[in-house]
């Protein structure tokens, strides 16, 4: 029998035929679902946070990396400076509580937070952009 995503079944209704059963697949990975998921959670309650604590102002949560296991998520951070670090690091089994109840998942994630590369790599391109715009002679134009 071929490797298809569907599956023969017999039953009693199909009086002796062979019927399909398609199985339904998510159209998303449920990883992918969930890192959603904590990232609006997460950015939603460190909004709230910042409105008490100066050090959660310029925080902005650009992703959440879910390991496959769903024990661990990294959030990703456009900046993280030293006193927002430790300030996370404070809060953090704050936010673990608070995903706990707010989303039904196995085990709450514990949680890292790192500083996005991608926002420094952009930021490393710009930069370099900028230096070639600088580079060129104004007559060449």
């Amino acid at each position: 029998m071929p490797a298809t995503s569907s599956k023969r079944l017999r039953s009693a209704r199909s009086r002796g035929r062979d019927v399909i059963v398609k199985r339904r697949t998510a159209t998303y990975p449920r990883s992918l679902r969930v890192n959603q998921v904590l990232r609006q959670v997460i950015a939603e309650e460190l909004e709230r946070l910042a409105d008490a604590d100066e050090r959660f102002r310029m925080v902005t949560v650009t992703s959440v990396d879910t390991a496959a296991d769903m024990r661990t998520a990294t959030v990703y951070l456009a900046t993280l400076e030293t006193d927002a670090s430790d300030a996370l690091e404070e809060r953090r089994p704050h936010l673990q509580r608070l995903i706990g109840a707010q989303v039904t998942l196995k085990r709450t994630p514990r949680l890292t937070f790192k500083a996005d590369p991608a926002i420094a790599a952009g930021s490393r391109v710009e930069e370099l952009l900028r230096g070639l715009d600088r580079d060129q002679d104004p007559t060449d134009s």
